[in-house]
């Protein structure tokens, strides 16, 4: 898929931080955000997916992890 520019606004430390890393990885700055942004989007939809289901363990064996909790 192509890439669609856009604009934003960044701290200047960190885009001073973001030139560095990029040129000390040798990559481009359009690269390095967009992996980052991928994977904070990534972990950040896994974090319900992990609370659901932990609440699903919860109410399904309540009694037994009270009782191992004791």
């Amino acid at each position: 898929m192509k890439a669609k520019k856009f604009a934003t606004q960044i701290d200047p430390d960190v885009l001073k931080d973001l030139r560095a890393f990029a040129k000390k990885t040798d990559r481009s700055i359009s690269s390095v955000v967009s992996d980052a942004v991928k994977e904070y989007i990534s972990k950040a939809q896994i974090r319900p997916a992990f609370r659901s289901a932990m609440d699903e363990v919860l109410e399904d064996h309540s009694e037994l992890l009270t009782r191992l909790a004791k």
